[in-house]
């Protein structure tokens, strides 16, 4: 059984992908995605992804590594090496809906995509769920992922980005540096719900699968949690006001069965990111260094 197979195997990938990864095929291979860099955040990237004029009709890979690692290895290892990072794009997302509804793609057609960004993310498979780290420079490539009808592409030409230096806080800090929470945070309200610390930390770790009210709670917890650190809730307050209110009386999973489709939340999802990124500004430093350096038994993989 090939690398790829065992990965979706654990995984729990649908048959139907397993299958073509397993599958030989001796027709063309796809033509490679032209992958760019759209923008930088703390603890994340955004990347274009454009499929060639054969399309990715089962998705796209996108694989990333450290630019240090990369000097370290003389360029990119193989498949196995565990300084390499990838996610295949394969299905629906439901988390980052400003790119396209189908990471499917037909001929030129293209997507965003956030390495360092996942945990919320549908239509995936990935070999790590945690955030990049700030101050670092990645490097990138991306290709078409193989099926019964033609072979993988070649990769893309690299792109490489560099995550902004300062460490503010997200969701994935917080989660991690409980005991660094702030005091007077708790209990906090969501919508119109009080939650206890321990509340809120269940919800930081329920996964959203396709669920808006989780992926916007967890992006409205690190930012209230921001506020009571010191951070200036100006460049957002409007937003998280606007979410609340949308949120209301719905008590978030774990906690309660709260559901919100993501269409109705991506776009306070997405702005409420973007300041817990530093992109807005606002955001100051958290109470504790941030980087640690990731080894291969910390790297998770995930299918949703």
């Amino acid at each position: 059984m090939n690398r790829w197979l065992r990965v979706f195997v654990r995984a729990g990938a649908p048959l139907a992908l397993l299958l073509a990864a397993a599958l030989p095929t001796h027709a063309a291979p796809y033509d490679p995605p032209a992958l760019s860099v759209v923008d930088a955040g703390l603890f994340q990237v955004t990347l274009h992804v454009q499929a060639g004029t054969s399309g990715a009709p089962s998705g796209f890979l996108v694989q990333w590594m450290d630019v240090d690692d990369f000097d370290r290895l003389g360029g990119w290892p193989a498949d196995s090496d565990p300084a390499l990072v990838f996610c295949a794009y394969i299905g629906v997302p439901t988390l980052n809906l400003w790119g396209a509804t189908d990471f499917r793609l037909a001929p030129r057609a293209d997507a965003m995509v956030q390495p360092g960004d996942v945990f919320d993310e549908t239509g995936i498979v990935t070999n790590a769920i945690d955030v990049l780290q700030p101050g670092h420079q990645y490097v990138f490539r991306a290709r078409t992922v193989g099926d019964a009808s033609s072979g993988a592409s070649s990769y893309s030409l690299m792109a490489d980005a560099m995550t902004l230096g300062s460490a503010e806080c997200t969701q994935g800090f917080w989660k991690n540096h409980e005991d660094l929470w702030p005091p007077p945070c708790t209990p906090m309200l969501l919508g119109t719900v009080d939650y206890t610390k321990s509340q809120l930390l269940a919800i930081l770790n329920e996964p959203a699968r396709g669920n808006g009210l989780i992926s916007l709670a967890h992006q409205l917890i690190a930012a209230k949690l921001n506020f009571c650190n010191g951070s200036n809730s100006a460049p957002i307050a409007a937003t998280i006001a606007a979410a609340d209110a949308l949120i209301g009386g719905l008590v978030c999973p774990p906690i309660g069965s709260g559901y919100l489709e993501p269409s109705a939340t991506s776009s306070f999802t997405e702005q409420v990111d973007e300041f817990n990124n530093g992109k807005l500004g606002g955001v100051i430093d958290c109470p504790t260094p941030v980087h640690t350096n990731a080894t291969w038994g910390k790297l998770k993989r995930l299918y949703r």
